[in-house]
């Protein structure tokens, strides 16, 4: 079942449960995609206001790459999911079965490739929301700051469900070059986020 499809309140309510799924990495998917339809608020709010005509393409352009960014992110709900059933799946086969390690390394490396990608669009979506924020409309400022935050969690979330299934990994050179990837994700973007946050904030006289 894709859960995008559900109310908000049945989305939360299957998160809560015991239910394999959504977990953290669609929960990661689906606050990038509200981060990022943010950042898409305050462009919306400054196409076709003459005070800011002078970047009226660019804002336009970005926008359209936002509704790009918040389509895939959403889809990476159900994507998480079917990433999840082949380990799921990998657990359960007998420990005396010969085939088992490589079945559950392959299962665990597949694992890895939705968050990892999570956390890929969450750092163009900040990438974007750094425009909005910068050069969108003041009157719709603190929603990029918001963005900023939502994209920022995301991130951080899916990261986790990439760090939980590199630990398990037989292959250490894999292991560490998909962690490197994603620390410097971390690094760069969280760093970013909260430039964006503190910058809207001061903007407050805060």
């Amino acid at each position: 079942m894709d859960m995008t499809m559900e109310s908000c309140r049945t989305f939360v309510e299957v998160l809560a449960s015991n239910a394999p799924a959504p977990g953290g990495g669609g929960a990661a998917a689906l606050v990038g995609a509200i981060g990022t339809a943010l950042g898409n608020m305050v462009g919306s709010l400054t196409v076709g206001k003459k005070k800011y005509a002078d970047v009226e393409a660019e804002i336009i352009a970005l926008k359209a790459k936002c509704d790009a960014l918040q389509t895939e992110l959403l889809n990476q709900v159900e994507e998480d999911d079917k990433g999840f059933v082949p380990l799921s799946k990998a657990y359960g086969i007998p420990k005396d079965d010969p085939n088992r390690d490589a079945i559950l390394e392959d299962a665990t490396i597949t694992a890895c490739k939705v968050p990892m990608h999570i956390m890929e669009l969450c750092c163009e979506a900040i990438d974007c929301v750094a425009v909005f924020a910068a050069k969108g409309s003041r009157l719709a400022v603190s929603d990029a700051g918001c963005g900023a935050v939502c994209c920022k969690a995301a991130l951080q979330a899916a990261s986790l469900n990439v760090f939980i299934n590199t630990k398990t990994l037989k292959n250490r050179q894999v292991a560490e070059e998909l962690n490197a990837k994603a620390n410097a994700m971390l690094n760069k973007y969280c760093a970013l986020a909260d430039e964006i946050f503190n910058e809207v904030k001061a903007g407050f006289g805060q």
